[in-house]
């Protein structure tokens, strides 16, 4: 049970460290957390499948508990959403942190390969698509103005 809170609370804050060199809301603590509560209630999930099947009386639906993540998590995230001069902040932010979730469920289910690679993918979302989109902003710009 030690390496999938493990790997997602480093996975989070992966994700967090960005966001906070960034200078966004959310940073390292908050994505670790996201990440570790995603991976626990898989875990404890789990657990409860194994002891209660076990007699052969119960069944149990092993994605309600990642539905059930999904869901408490799209509330946090528009949570974060603020709205100032008719614009919309913080999405990328709620994003991450969804995403994040998905990486602890991910960690929670033994996917460590899985969770790399997403972590890996949405640090490129958070710094190299960043900057290309930046670039592209201000190029449009200098043209339509």
């Amino acid at each position: 049970m030690f390496l999938p809170i493990l790997t997602s609370l480093i996975f989070g804050a992966l994700l967090g460290l960005e966001r906070a060199i960034a200078d966004k809301g959310a940073g390292m603590r908050t994505y670790s957390l996201v990440s570790m509560g995603s991976a626990l209630f898989i875990l404890i999930s789990e657990e409860v499948i194994e002891k209660y099947t076990l007699s052969g009386n119960v069944d149990f639906d092993p994605l309600r508990m990642g539905a059930a993540i999904v869901t408490g998590i799209g509330f946090v995230g528009a949570g974060l959403f603020i709205f100032r001069e008719n614009k919309v902040r913080n999405i990328t932010t709620a994003a991450g942190l969804w995403v994040s979730s998905g990486i602890g469920i991910a960690c929670g289910y033994g996917m460590y390969e899985l969770a790399a690679l997403v972590t890996g993918c949405t640090l490129f979302v958070f710094t190299i698509l960043w900057f290309l989109e930046k670039k592209i902003t201000k190029v449009s710009d200098r043209i339509l103005h």
